[in-house]
């Protein structure tokens, strides 16, 4: 996943001079003259607990957050940023603290933000005035210190296509996802079950404050989503129709203007779509502008499909004759699956890799149940239970999930991992019981505890301690690399000791000695490297180049 931020700039330096078109995109406002703009009251029960009428936000024992809003768009935007406010600000600094630390030149950032407001030019004719509203109340509660980026409604509405942003101008998935669907014969209930990581990653911190939010709007159907402060779009989620949503996503061309984020369009299928001819129905109906898979589960069709986008095609991949479907980074459907750039990740990436375990992993379990679901998800080994080293991305748990999730939707049931990544316990809740009549003297955890699914047995060994050091480590390693800084062997030979099956420890100390020249140990390492499992293709022949190179040195 190499960064194209040069290319960046260099589009940014460009297209301030070309500032046409952004003045009406900084001044928009939603429409909300129809609604009540009162800000709610909060009360704060516990530094975990506090609620607004029926509204209330609670921390549970696992740590995510359990968040419960109704009303209209405004009333749960509102009450949304009213009720986390403080988490809000929060991860706004964090998320934007990550972009210094990526961007950290003053001048650099400038640019960034030029191109950021010509590229969204267009991005409110693209999002429907219902959410457009719902995140301008929302954006009423965030900090004012990132003004300079943007107005409070622009930044928030902004962040809200910074996933399918970063995804087109780089040309990359960067959310390495994987998930699952099974029913008929291959489900133990007979009932659809699915499963997915969602392996998005800002940093620990970003993912610290998980929100489970439920939904019950004036308009469509309740509905729960896995999701983080600020954010009102879906990303893994299941309304009380049973109808689930998640996104995985492909290959990407670089289009001019922003469109309808992903997950706007995924929020709005989970709060309209009760099967999936309507999930369907709605994607038909908006543009975006990054290519994706829409993993669609629905209880009353009884099982589920992919519908897959892109800005210029829709295709969707059905399997009538299967009672599995199985979804990493690639397209399937007849309509996108022999594009050029889709074959290119097919035969470069670690997609087809995650696709073929999970394969391996649906033959050796003829069963799926949640139990089973969860193991899935956090299976670190490789094909044949080959060792990939901790943090592969050829792994179906690349201990880097936001989340992982797990819908029953018959059921109406759903887990979520508790941190860290998708190895905590997975919290089970019931949609049936959360949107039953609420009463606000109550405010108790939703979850339904004699369901919960343990964590992980992985957390408390050795092992996952190494890794956890091994991550530490390797930011050090990349600093004295970006700096040029020496480094003793014994760092080295430590850091190689932490996770010692994963190929980037050998590349990273290649890389080191090649820098300062110790050509013999540069091409131990890189050696070393490719007998281990590199994650794509394109970084193996780099290290066969660095080889070649060390040869005729």
């Amino acid at each position: 996943m190499k960064s194209r931020i040069p290319l960046l700039f260099f589009i940014s330096f460009t297209l301030i001079f070309v500032a046409c078109g952004t003045s009406k995109s900084k001044k928009h406002l939603p429409n909300i003259a129809h609604y009540n703009a009162t800000k709610p009251l909060v009360t704060k029960q516990s530094d975990s607990v506090f609620f607004s009428g029926k509204n209330s936000l609670l921390k549970n024992k696992q740590g995510l957050w359990e968040l419960y809003v109704e009303g209209d768009p405004l009333e749960i935007g509102l009450s949304n940023g009213a009720l986390s406010d403080s988490l809000l600000k929060k991860q706004e600094q964090i998320f934007f603290s990550r972009i210094e630390d990526i961007v950290p030149s003053k001048f650099q950032q400038n640019l960034l933000r030029n191109f950021l407001k010509w590229y969204n030019r267009k991005l409110y004719q693209n999002v429907p005035n219902e959410y457009q509203t719902e995140i301008y109340g929302v954006s009423q509660y965030t900090s004012r210190n990132f003004n300079d980026i943007a107005p409070q409604y622009q930044r928030s509405l902004y962040l809200h296509a910074a996933h399918d942003i970063g995804h087109a101008l780089q040309d990359l998935a960067l959310v390495g996802c994987s998930s699952f669907a099974a029913w008929g014969e291959k489900s133990e209930s007979g009932n659809l079950i699915l499963g997915r990581n969602f392996d998005f990653y800002v940093n620990d911190a970003f993912a610290e404050n998980k929100i489970i939010a439920f939904i019950k709007p004036k308009e469509g159907h309740p509905f729960m989503m896995v999701t983080w402060p600020g954010m009102i779009g879906a990303v893994s989620g299941m309304n009380k129709e049973g109808l689930t949503v998640t996104i995985n996503a492909s290959k990407s061309k670089i289009p001019l203007s922003a469109k309808t984020p992903i997950s706007i369009l995924t929020r709005e299928i989970l709060q309209y779509a009760q099967n999936i001819d309507e999930a369907i129905a709605i994607a038909k109906k908006r543009k975006v502008f990054v290519s994706e898979s829409i993993m669609v589960g629905s209880a009353k069709d009884n099982k589920a499909v992919l519908i897959e986008v892109s800005p210029k095609k829709m295709g969707v991949y059905d399997v009538p004759n299967s009672n599995q479907l199985i979804c990493s980074n690639h397209f399937q459907s007849d309509a996108l699956k022999n594009e050029e750039r889709n074959q290119t990740q097919i035969s470069n990436s670690h997609s087809k890799y995650r696709f073929d375990k999970m394969q391996e992993l649906f033959t050796k379990n003829p069963k799926i149940n949640p139990q089973i679901a969860s193991e899935i998800l956090r299976n670190k080994d490789g094909l044949q239970n080959s060792v990939l080293g901790y943090g592969n991305e050829k792994a179906l748990n690349q201990l880097m999930a936001h989340h992982g999730i797990i819908f029953e939707p018959k059921e109406k049931r759903v887990w979520v991992s508790a941190n860290p990544y998708q190895l905590g316990e997975f919290v089970c809740y019931n949609l049936d019981s959360v949107f039953k009549e609420r009463k606000t003297n109550a405010i108790v955890s939703f979850e339904e505890e004699n369901l919960n699914i343990a964590k992980d047995p992985f957390l408390d060994t050795k092992a996952f301690q190494n890794y956890q050091k091994f991550r530490i480590e390797d930011d050090k390693i990349d600093l004295y690399l970006k700096n040029k800084k020496e480094i003793s062997l014994e760092f080295i030979q430590q850091y190689q000791s932490l996770n010692p099956d994963y190929w980037v420890v050998y590349y990273k100390a290649g890389l080191y000695f090649y820098q300062k020249k110790y050509f013999q140990l540069a091409q131990i390492n890189f050696e070393k490297a490719l007998t281990k499992e590199i994650t794509t293709v394109p970084e193996k022949e780099a290290i066969e180049k660095y080889l070649k190179k060390i040869k005729r040195k």
